[in-house]
């Protein structure tokens, strides 16, 4: 029988069992996986070097012949390195390398051509590349890859796929032959899309993304396929938002009463950048649809007094609000923040959270029932079948990057399940580049507080290694003295023998007996009992304590106006935008601030150069976040896995941020004029979606 696209990867002449599970590891399980697996780059005839050409300090790109190669091992007869030498018609180019010499020594054959990348450096009589990338080339390619100048694609590889011959080569052999298939897959854009872009023709796209003839030929396949990656994500934002907007949401009144009376007792004037996102926010409640608005400000910015604004407007129009913490630490200073702010006003408050007792939670959850509460502060306990609200007409959810969007839409349920549909405000303090609050964030209006509080002084932040712990010890020991309060953070609650990080129970002990015996230092990790952690935040807020060790439980919420400096133990195991929320916790007193982010030894080159610098360079959020971004991609960025989020395999949301936007407006005008994709010229691509996102969302709730 003639194989299709939907036959199974084991059936393809040099696969079998073997490969096939290699290639299964991969996600890829039939020959239409194997077309939709791509290169991760090329080698390019025009960035050929001859070896005699190349210079100390260049990046270049030789292919050459395997002359000979040795390990050598190191005077306690292990390790060691290995050398090879590679040749070309016009010289001799040595490779070398010094972590995992064992194994690579088995990865290469004399005579065999293959291609390296690198930075060349020169050690004795020879040009050398150390650790270079490799690609295992046939002679056949080489060949004819030098005579033509074609491109060569290189695919990613595992080690599983490595074992089985799947290098970049290994894939070649696979895909070529099968590359007059591509033909056969249906096309995913309508008519209209591929002619209003200029877009390649899906066949022709992954026909030239593996076999390129020029340079021209691989951008435009590239910027198809990109293309249709980024529109699928942006059509799922646009029909989440349109099936959202389309129930009659709750048209509040703009009742102000008990605003007037909260703004007039603030010792503080809101900032311009506060009200305007408040008229923002009133704006949208005031609409008979669903308000879903995601607000973004900086670490102090003043987000909670924005968010306890729009809560009023809610509790004026006899509604109830759910308020959502990651944390129960931050949950917790929530509750005590807005219990000080509304007590007076007769706003009635109840906090969930885990450790109170039975009598205890059976009487809040009566009280939510029967609307003798109207705000209830927690976390993922909200989102219990117990907890059921009379009148639920506002939802708050706090760091948003911690929950998932099915979790926005299952808190939405509560009141949906009585006939309400809620307004919805989600806040970060972790600002999100515009080309990634587009992608995660599509469905949600933005707005951003984009200025701090008047009277806040920049916090002055210091990388420094292990030589200067005296110093730093003497400086942390003149703040208490004058009267501040101190935080150090730690990475990890007990020590790993894995990684060599000093664990902060250690630390804890180590600075109460030998470094400060004479002063008071507290504890703070995520494995205390709730109890514990409400003892030390109470202690640290009357003075009690002039020094809190903590794990990063501290990461938001943390208000202590007096707290001066924050020292960070081993900084270089944290993201940049994670060592901001964390350097947020001080310099929200009228007094100089202080952030020691601590680096070990080896870590001080690389880490302080490329990442560490930004902070003390700066402190916007939104530029540490586009550096973080860049430097460690959105998953790491974000933390959590945003649920429902399709796998981009070639679009980058950094770096192709233009045709974020036109795939954006494209999709979001495609629902705007088919909701349902019910026309024909629209049939590939409802019947794609559906394959995407089955259990995501549906067409049917948009109309």
């Amino acid at each position: 029988m003639k194989p299709s696209l939907s036959t199974e990867i084991k059936y393809l002449k040099g696969v079998g069992p073997k490969r096939a599970e290699a290639l299964n590891s991969v996600g890829i399980h039939t020959f239409a996986d194997l077309l939709d697996y791509f290169p991760r780059k090329y080698i390019d005839r025009a960035n050929m070097m001859k070896i005699e050409d190349i210079k100390v300090g260049d990046q270049v790109t030789i292919i050459g012949q395997v002359e000979d190669f040795n390990l050598k091992s190191n005077r306690k007869g292990f390790g060691g390195r290995f050398e090879l030498m590679l040749t070309d018609d016009t010289g001799r180019l040595q490779l070398v390398w010094f972590q995992g010499a064992q194994w690579v020594k088995n990865a290469f054959e004399v005579g065999e051509t293959i291609a390296v990348y690198g930075k060349v450096d020169q050690f004795g009589y020879f040009k050398q590349i150390a650790h270079p990338e490799v690609d295992r080339l046939d002679s056949e390619e080489s060949d004819n890859f030098i005579h033509t100048g074609a491109l060569i694609p290189l695919y990613p590889s595992t080690e599983f796929l490595r074992r089985m011959s799947l290098e970049s080569r290994g894939f070649r052999k696979l895909i070529y032959p099968i590359l007059d298939m591509t033909s056969e897959f249906q096309e995913t854009l309508s008519p209209e899309i591929i002619l209003a872009h200029q877009l390649l023709p899906l066949s022709a796209a992954l026909r030239q993304i593996h076999q390129p003839i020029t340079q021209q030929n691989r951008l435009k396949a590239e910027e198809r396929i990109k293309f249709e990656e980024l529109f699928y994500l942006q059509l799922m934002m646009a029909i989440r938002k349109k099936s959202i907007q389309s129930p009659k949401g709750i048209p509040f009144t703009e009742r102000v009463t008990k605003t007037k009376t909260l703004l007039a007792k603030l010792p503080f004037e809101l900032t311009a950048a506060q009200k305007k996102v408040i008229r923002e926010i009133y704006n949208d409640m005031l609409l008979p649809r669903p308000m879903n608005r995601l607000v973004q400000g900086d670490v102090g910015s003043g987000k909670t007094i924005v968010a306890v604004i729009a809560i009023l407007l809610a509790v004026e129009n006899g509604y109830q609000t759910a308020f959502m913490a990651p944390t129960e630490i931050l949950a917790e200073q929530h509750y005590f923040v807005l219990q000080e702010l509304l007590w007076e006003l007769g706003v009635r408050i109840a906090l969930i959270k885990g450790g109170q007792k039975k009598s205890e939670r059976e009487s809040i959850l009566e009280d939510i029932r029967t609307h003798q509460v109207d705000i209830v502060i927690g976390t993922h306990a909200i989102f219990q079948e117990r907890v059921e609200f009379e009148k639920l007409g506002f939802v708050v959810i706090d760091e948003q990057h911690r929950f998932g969007v099915m979790q926005r839409a299952e808190i939405r349920q509560k009141a949906v399940a009585k006939g309400f549909h809620p307004d919805v405000l989600v806040m970060t303090a972790t600002p999100i580049p515009r080309t990634l609050a587009m992608a995660i964030y599509g469905d949600l209006d933005i707005s951003i507080i984009g200025e701090m509080p008047v009277g806040r002084k920049p916090i002055k932040t210091a990388v420094r290694n292990e030589g200067a712990r005296e110093k730093i010890y003497a400086f942390l020991r003149e703040q208490v003295t004058a009267g501040r309060q101190i935080y150090i953070v730690y990475p990890l609650i007990e020590e790993s023998e894995k990684i060599d990080l000093k664990a902060a129970k250690e630390a804890f002990e180590e600075l109460q007996t030998k470094i400060y015996p004479d002063l008071r230092i507290g504890l703070l990790h995520g494995k205390m009992k709730s109890a514990e952690k409400q003892d030390i935040m109470a202690k640290l807020k009357k003075h009690e304590l002039d020094i809190l060790v903590s794990t990063t439980v501290i990461e938001v919420g943390i208000n202590i106006p007096n707290a001066s400096v924050m020292l960070i133990e081993h900084a270089e195991r944290f993201g940049l935008s994670q060592l901001h929320q964390l350097r947020g916790r001080v310099g929200r007193g009228s007094d100089q601030s202080y952030c020691i982010l601590m680096v070990g030894k080896k870590f001080l080159m690389e880490h302080t150069e490329i990442r560490l610098n930004v902070m003390e360079e700066t402190t916007d959020g939104f530029q540490i976040a586009e550096e973080d971004l860049k430097l460690r991609g959105p998953g790491e960025f974000l933390g959590t896995k945003q649920s429902g989020l399709p796998e981009l395999k070639l679009a980058n949301i950094i770096w192709d941020k233009d045709l974020m936007a036109l795939a954006r407006t494209s999709a979001f005008d495609l629902i705007e004029k088919d909701p349902q994709l019910r026309a024909p010229q629209n049939s590939m691509i409802k019947e794609k979606f559906e394959r995407l996102f089955r259990e995501k969302i549906f067409l049917g709730d948009v109309s």
